[in-house]
């Protein structure tokens, strides 16, 4: 296989030089990050996505390839190679293929077939297929009968030859995948209840007498099939026409011979029932499985994306609250640079300590204290009654003091995680469990990336069905969404913390905890350079992570930018080519340069400098903005001071929510209200979608209408169609 032409053909979007030079970089171990950002000239501009799926798709090929090989060889080694089988290998298109293609020759554990071929019945076998009228099988058969090797008669004999026929049937890598397309194709997969009575077995009552053609199954469908047959209360199967499926098994080996032919049919027919249709329906689900999982992941990658990057709310002395009912509400104040302030208990839930009067007076004095302008509640146990004292307490400060106290509710997946994990404990050790969960909780206000980054990604809450995934591929492309993610902001090396360190390009855990060494040691960084001197940290590593990492108030101005050492002097001559000065760039003197670079014309001013164009048009916006952080470019969360009961909700009211996640029939949107409302797909747009994330993402701040309200479900309903709008459309 050509596995550059097969790249090319299934990235149209990647011409051939372009993916020879990122398969050459991707061999010469740079980093995704490093590749997309600073080597834009050599990949046509393909972003960090498209690479990764290059990327893993160049690992896919080359382990088909090898395992080409492996086969190719296992076959020769038993002298049983054949330009047929060759060519089968060369056009097989998956790893299943492969498999197919070996499975005749792959060593088997003791079946019926390989007894029959202990008792030398292969020859009969063969006789047999052969399907030739003038021959006479019975006294053939007779001829193989010998008690001492288990065959007693003529028919016992017929029916190890049978056994043999019937092996060879099912391990003919062509019928396979006939039957396997055709199960995708015209299969059903049907569930049925069991366990009903277990009070779990509700969760999957929609499936209790449910079927499906398998070629439209649905991903959460599948997902959560599995998980029921796997827990106990769901019976599944795939069905499909039988009749078909034997003459399609049966057909390449059927001929004229009379009673041979009938042998040759019921040893087909017997192949089929014993052997091929449970194990092609097992390699169906698995298909399927492995679909639904790659979906799920992807929707795990598509929202968890959005939720890291999400605009940091800066400089805001914050107000951390972990509810809860028995134990109380833990308290953290951070100020705007994340340093804990304060902590304290709080009693405002019902529990045996309740009093919202103390709650209400020590949260005044915290807020009077330190100038708190933001309240960061986490959405668990107690949320609710939460929400509704802060709301109280924010009036009653503006009434008492006038001060402008907001509140937002935000996701404490995973804040429990992380404080009983080793780092909430090396970070404080000095406080409980709950207390650091305050103290997350506040800090994923402030900085969503910094504090999430320290979490397990299948703890955040987001996806669907992310626990069921294989483990080692999920981590693969978390740990790429994170990297990406830490990359594109960028971090600041004299305050980063190991874990963001960790996912930046070039660097790994050791290392991270290496430069966080040499600082408290030294001091801070005054320029990149510096960390070369940093204990395993050498050039390739360095040339990797260093434009990734950011030193404010250095002695480089370069240094606070994503331009890469490697461009510095070319960024020096960019400046000096239109009379600027690296002070101009300090003090934000340089907006006009975009414009003088366009009348000079980027080509040649790219010439002049020693850059490739894309990588000057990157040198010009970074240098228009030093330290700049693209996610305040974001829309800003939604701060609230007041809050709503779903009680209060009315069909066609218009609210304002945040996107909390999308799944693959919709989004679930916080409108206020506790309860998440749920936008179906079908709600989403007046134009034809093939998925939510078409239109939506995590954090995204959107316009809804209430469609309809269950209170006593706890259900929501919501619409982004303006319903006035389609009156209005229907009026017409």
């Amino acid at each position: 296989m050509d596995i550059l032409k097969k790249l090319t053909e299934e990235f149209p979007s990647v011409r051939e030089d372009r993916a020879k030079n990122i398969i050459a970089l991707i061999d010469e171990g740079n980093t995704i990050p490093f590749i997309a950002r600073y080597r834009k000239e050599m990949t046509g501009s393909c972003d960090d996505q498209v690479l990764r799926e290059f990327n893993d798709r160049l690992q896919y090929l080359r382990n088909l390839e090898k395992r080409k090989e492996e086969v190719a060889a296992a076959i020769s080694e038993q002298g049983k190679m054949t330009e047929e089988i060759q060519g089968a290998l060369e056009t097989a298109a998956t790893l299943t293929e492969v498999e197919d293609v070996y499975r005749p020759y792959k060593q088997k554990k003791k079946t019926r077939a390989s007894v029959a071929v202990e008792r030398g019945l292969q020859p009969l076998a063969d006789l047999i297929l052969a399907q030739d009228k003038a021959a006479d099988v019975r006294a053939e058969a007779e001829k193989y009968v010998d008690a001492e090797k288990g065959v007693p008669d003529a028919d016992a004999a017929i029916a190890g030859a049978k056994d043999i026929i019937a092996e060879i049937v099912s391990d003919d890598a062509n019928v396979r995948k006939k039957l396997r397309n055709l199960f995708m194709k015209n299969g059903v997969i049907e569930t049925r209840l069991v366990n009903t009575d277990k009070e779990e077995s509700k969760t999957y009552e929609m499936y209790a007498d449910y079927s499906e053609n398998v070629a439209q199954a649905k991903s959460h469908r599948i997902l959560a099939i599995n998980r029921g047959e796997k827990e106990g209360f769901l019976k599944v199967k795939i069905s499909f026409n039988e009749e078909i499926a034997k003459r399609i098994a049966s057909a390449g080996y059927l001929k004229d011979g009379g009673y041979s032919t009938q042998l040759v049919r019921e040893a087909a027919d017997d192949g089929c029932d014993r052997l091929i249709f449970p194990s092609i329906e097992r390699e169906v689900r698995a298909a399927l499985t492995e679909s639904a999982s790659e979906q799920a992941i992807k929707m795990f990658e598509v929202n968890l994306k959005p939720l890291l990057m999400q605009p940091p709310v800066k400089d805001k002395v914050t107000l951390g609250l972990d509810p809860a009912y028995r134990t109380g509400c833990k308290i953290a104040v951070v100020d705007g640079t994340g340093k804990v302030l304060d902590k304290t208990v709080v009693y405002p839930t019902p529990g045996p300590k309740q009093n919202i009067d103390a709650a209400k007076a020590k949260l005044k004095e915290l807020i009077a204290k330190y100038g708190v302008q933001v309240i960061s509640i986490g959405n668990g146990t107690a949320s609710k009654e939460s929400e509704i004292f802060v709301a109280d307490l924010i009036k009653e400060v503006k009434a008492e003091t006038g001060r402008e106290v907001a509140y937002i509710v935000v996701s404490e997946a995973g804040a429990s995680v992380y404080s009983a994990s080793p780092l909430g404990a090396e970070e404080f050790p000095d406080y409980d469990v709950a207390e650091r969960s305050a103290v997350s909780i506040a800090r994923r206000l402030q900085d969503p990336l910094a504090e999430l980054i320290k979490i397990d990604p299948k703890s955040i809450g987001v996806g669907q069905y992310q626990h069921d995934m294989d483990k080692k591929r999920l981590d693969s492309v978390l740990s790429g969404v994170l990297e990406d993610c830490v990359n594109s902001v960028g971090v600041d090396l004299n305050t980063a913390s190991v874990s963001l360190l960790k996912y930046v390009a070039g660097l790994n855990a050791g290392i991270a905890k290496n430069i966080v060494l040499y600082r408290e040691q030294h001091g801070k960084f005054t320029c990149r350079g510096e960390i070369l001197r940093v204990p395993k940290l050498g050039e390739k590593a360095f040339t990797q992570c260093a434009g990734f990492l950011r030193i404010r108030d250095g002695e480089n101005i370069f240094d606070n930018t994503a331009v890469h050492p490697e461009s510095y002097g070319a960024a020096q001559k960019l400046l000096e080519l239109f009379g600027y000065t690296e002070q101009d760039v300090a003090e934000n003197r340089i907006g006009g340069l975009p414009e003088k670079v366009k009348a000079y014309g980027e080509a040649r001013a790219a010439a002049v400098v020693g850059l490739d164009v894309p990588t000057l048009r990157d040198v010009v916006a970074e240098l228009i903005k030093p330290g700049r952080d693209i996610r305040d470019s974001l829309p800003k969360p939604v701060l609230r001071q007041d809050i709503m009961d779903i009680s209060d909700l009315a069909v066609g009211m218009e609210l304002t929510g945040t996107v909390r996640n999308v799944v693959d029939f919709g989004a679930f949107v916080d409108i206020g209200v506790h309860q998440d409302g749920l936008v179906h797909l079908s709600e989403i747009t007046d134009r034809f979608i093939k998925h939510p994330s078409d239109v939506l993402k995590v954090g995204q701040v959107v316009t809804v209408w209430v469609k309809d309200v269950d209170v006593k479900k706890k259900r929501i309903g919501l619409t982004m169609r303006d319903p006035a709008r389609k009156k209005v459309a229907n009026a017409r």
